[in-house]
């Protein structure tokens, strides 16, 4: 986490892409909205009011980010004995990767959650000799038990639930089902962390639920993705660690303001992942609302925002919305305004004028559907349905294709093989490797950005 001083956060810029003009009694208005963050204390961020809360590693003596890692222990780890002797080494290289002043813990997730480091129900500060004590409690590690998620997630909601953290993240690793608790459990725990921490969260082998691992990143606005072969933990935790030793500031809100009349058709991220966060959405004020965007470092996310108008004349123009990014203040005022754009409406007789698509629209449209047909092919192949799993996937791999998305291509590639990408025309592979379904399955929301 980058150190910077209580008056600077990172600058934030907002680029709005739209066809502003609509036909006669055209209502939907469509934006691509370009969410950038650079800087911070390193490059010259902007002021931060008095009372807001930016992230630095440590202030006035207490952390103020904090991660928990979660490692799965059930018996399954044991079998073979590979994941589990992997997951401690990756965990040890999470714990390495700890910048120092950084609170941090270590629970080992059963059917129950227990604190392995520090324990207490409290958080260590990262330094060489917390570090290495961490990890010297690694090796007490040994597999045994169920699998009840929901208590991990609680259990790392408490650890973080200190009031000097300004960034809290959890890294979670299963390898199996949530098979020990109902799953209604597992959506409460998820309901009670969801903006008290983020959470990356991985699957190790092929034995686990991919709804499962992604509804899980999904609802704490985190990471998902497959690890099919454990050598491959330490790598990925290692990276997981260094983005989240990236971020500087948490909790920003992706602020709507719509005038009277105007509606919000949908609200959703579409690089450099689909989620769809219309539903997430808590008021802010007269006609405001805020959409969570979880926490921050350098990096640019896009947003497709939809809303419906009234309609209106020839020669009428509207401001349709303003977009803000804005972080609370701690002691419960007004947030601060970091950037805003402007949708705009404009109605016009002109045909070529309001039938023109906007490229980056466009471009996102197409995204958000190749994540959807994937789905929806995967499904039908599971559940028998061989013509519309063709078909789903057919259009998937044209989709990719015309979107230059290559790693989605080549995940495709290896569940149907590809007669013509331009038309998408496919078949059916008769055998696939369980790793590689489930590879697209998890992969399926990465998009790529509109080529310049």
């Amino acid at each position: 986490m980058a150190v910077f001083s209580k008056s600077q956060v990172p600058r934030f810029s907002v680029e709005v892409y739209q066809n502003e003009y609509l036909p006669e009694g055209g209502r939907e208005v469509n934006a691509i909205v370009t969410v950038t963050s650079t800087g911070g204390g390193t490059a010259g961020g902007v002021p931060l009011r008095e009372g807001s809360a930016p992230a630095a590693t440590v202030a006035d003596g207490e952390p103020t980010a904090g991660v928990v890692i979660m490692v799965d222990c059930s018996g399954s780890m044991d079998y073979p004995p590979e994941k589990l002797r992997n997951a401690r080494k990756a965990t040890a290289a999470a714990v390495d990767t700890l910048r120092d002043g950084v609170a941090f813990a270590v629970v080992a997730g059963t059917h129950k959650a227990l604190e392995v480091y520090p324990g207490g129900g409290r958080l260590a500060v990262a330094d060489p000799a917390t570090r290495a004590r961490a990890k010297q409690a690694l090796r007490t590690l040994t597999a045994g038990g169920g699998t009840a998620i929901g208590t991990w997630l609680r259990l790392a909601g408490r650890l973080l639930s200190s009031g000097h953290l300004a960034i809290r993240h959890g890294i979670l690793l299963t390898d199996g089902r949530n098979e020990h608790e109902p799953p209604e459990e597992l959506r409460a725990a998820l309901d009670a962390c969801a903006g008290r921490f983020t959470c990356d969260a991985r699957g190790v082998g092929t034995d686990w639920e991919v709804k499962e691992v992604t509804g899980i990143a999904s609802a704490l606005l985190g990471t998902a993705d497959i690890v099919a072969d454990p050598g491959g933990l330490s790598a990925d935790f290692t990276r997981m660690m260094e983005d989240a030793m990236g971020k500087e500031v948490a909790d920003v809100a992706l602020r709507l303001w719509t005038p009277v009349g105007v509606e919000i058709a949908f609200v959703k991220q579409v690089a450099p992942t689909v989620e769809d966060l219309t539903g997430r959405r808590t008021e802010a004020g007269p006609r405001a609302v805020d959409h969570p965007t979880g926490s921050w470092g350098d990096e640019s996310r896009d947003y497709h925002i939809c809303v419906r108008v009234p309609q209106a004349g020839i020669g009428q123009e509207m401001l349709a919305a303003r977009v803000s990014l804005v972080i609370p203040a701690a002691d419960g005022g007004a947030p601060d305004v970091l950037s805003q754009g402007l949708v705009r409406a404009v109605w016009t007789d002109d045909a070529a004028a309001s039938t023109a698509i906007n490229p980056q629209v466009a471009h996102y449209t197409g995204q958000a559907e190749l994540a959807q047909v994937i789905q929806q092919g995967l499904e039908a192949r599971k559940s028998g349905d061989f013509g519309g799993a063709t078909a789903k996937l057919g259009r998937a791999v044209q989709l990719a294709a015309r979107s230059g998305n290559e790693d989605t291509a080549k995940l495709l590639s290896k569940v149907v093989d590809v007669v013509d990408a331009a038309t998408g025309t496919v078949r059916l592979k008769a055998k696939v490797a369980d790793a590689d379904e489930m590879t697209l399955e998890t992969r399926s929301t990465k998009t790529v950005r509109v080529k310049k």
